[in-house]
């Protein structure tokens, strides 16, 4: 974690998470030599609404539920971001990754702005009346703060294609036509694009076979062990598994499975799919968290919260890769550890991009009202991966840096200098 500056006031936004973006962040400037004032301008959010969001629960009782969203900038476009739907959401959490997804879009070559909201709930508690009712209020609250010129959200932890759906509706209602952009990440039938649901978890095992091919590990016979297996970890954990690699450990909320030859991966998402939790399955050894880190395996994927990956167990992990499936999963202590090793790191920002890429080619396709096949998708998808990737890997072999350094430095520097070309307003 960073160490607070005396010399900053306290913020609204200070939180575990946020440090670990800030000093992210901090270092990419340091190298860039950004100016104090233009540092500080693009570090902390354009604006940020917080709404209360009071739904009727199946009993007959009003809850109260309090609800974010936190555009970062404005400087190259509509801001972008998912809706998380978690008990443990804070407006600092929103704030975080609202930064990393500007760098991540910034990185991929988007025109947009990094954006997130969220909800403190527990939607795994509710029946789907009640989430519904909670999605409604939540957009209802949003009207005046998105749109698909100002701000799109996006599925995330907790939220999916038909949470989507009901916000767009919400907002179409609101505004008195039907506006399919509002949202990406919704169902087909209602203007989402096929691919969507797997781009972050196929773009993600695109990525680490990119990486193996560099490597020279060999995709048949090669072991990963994926934390989380939702619609990320399961995508990559399918996808990897389709090209070769053996996944022998994953895990999730309710527990883990490990296998040395290998897990069904195709009947533990079946499983998953019919009970919305690993717990249950019969294919292989229960595993924790902590004993899967330190499994020896080729890959390591990180596919679920922030700071699972710190100073105390940084060092023990065995992996010859790490790629960072979910946002800020590593923090500032575990990241000096990875420094020293030998671990070839794929960041967040990089990483998890596949998603907030096809996200970008379902707005595209919304505003001008036209389809693309799968696989154009899947072709734009992967090209705009690759870019990225070879980018990050030229950028830091010029410049000595790692790679986390160098994603942030190219995502950095393209936010500060569209914030420069286009002035100060005054």
């Amino acid at each position: 974690m960073s160490l607070p500056n005396p010399s900053r006031p306290p913020s609204i936004y200070d939180s575990p998470v946020f440090d670990i973006a800030n000093a992210q962040y901090q270092r990419a400037c340091e190298w860039l030599e950004v100016p104090q004032d233009a540092r500080e301008r693009t570090r902390l959010p354009k604006r940020t609404l917080v709404v209360q969001c009071p739904v009727r629960m199946d009993d007959g009782q009003v809850r109260a539920f309090e609800g974010y969203r936190v555009q970062h900038h404005l400087a190259l476009g509509p801001t972008k971001g998912g809706v998380r739907f978690h008990p443990d959401v804070t407006i600092g959490e929103t704030a975080a990754l609202a930064m990393w997804m500007s760098w991540k879009c910034a990185l991929a070559g988007l025109p947009y702005g990094g954006a997130k909201g969220g909800v403190a709930c527990d939607p795994h508690s509710m029946s789907e009346g009640e989430v519904e009712r909670l999605v409604r209020r939540y957009t209802q609250e949003l009207i005046s703060f998105i749109g698909p010129e100002t701000d799109i959200p996006a599925p995330d932890i907790g939220t999916n294609e038909k949470h989507m759906g009901w916000m767009m509706d919400t907002y179409s209602i609101a505004v008195g036509h039907g506006t399919p952009g509002v949202v990406t990440g919704k169902p087909v039938i209602l203007g989402g694009t096929v691919g969507r649901r797997e781009a972050t978890g196929r773009g993600v095992a695109f990525l680490i076979n990119r990486v193996m091919d560099m490597l020279k590990i060999r995709a048949d016979g090669a072991t990963a062990a994926i934390q989380g297996f939702g619609n990320v970890g399961s995508y990559a954990a399918t996808t990897l598994s389709s090209s070769g690699v053996k996944v022998i450990a994953v895990t999730d909320h309710t527990g883990g499975l490990h296998d040395p030859k290998g897990i069904d991966v195709r009947a533990l998402q079946t499983h998953v799919a019919s009970t919305g939790r690993i717990a249950g399955f019969a294919g292989g050894d229960s595993i924790t968290n902590e004993e899967m880190f330190q499994l020896e395996c080729d890959v390591l994927v990180p596919a679920a919260l922030e700071a699972q990956i710190t100073g105390k167990n940084a060092g023990k992990l065995r992996c010859r890769i790490l790629a960072e499936a979910a946002n800020g999963p590593t923090t500032e202590c575990g990241d000096n550890v990875l420094r020293e090793s030998d671990i070839f790191l794929i960041p967040d920002v990089l990483c998890n991009a596949g998603g907030v890429s096809v996200s970008y080619f379902e707005w595209v396709q919304n505003t001008q009202n036209f389809s693309w096949t799968e696989i154009e998708v899947n072709d734009r998808l992967y090209r705009i991966l690759e870019k990225a990737f070879q980018d990050v890997l030229g950028f830091g072999k010029r410049n000595n840096l790692w790679m986390r350094d160098a994603a942030l430095a190219i995502g950095v520097r393209k936010v500060i200098d569209a914030k420069r070309a286009r002035g100060l307003f005054p």
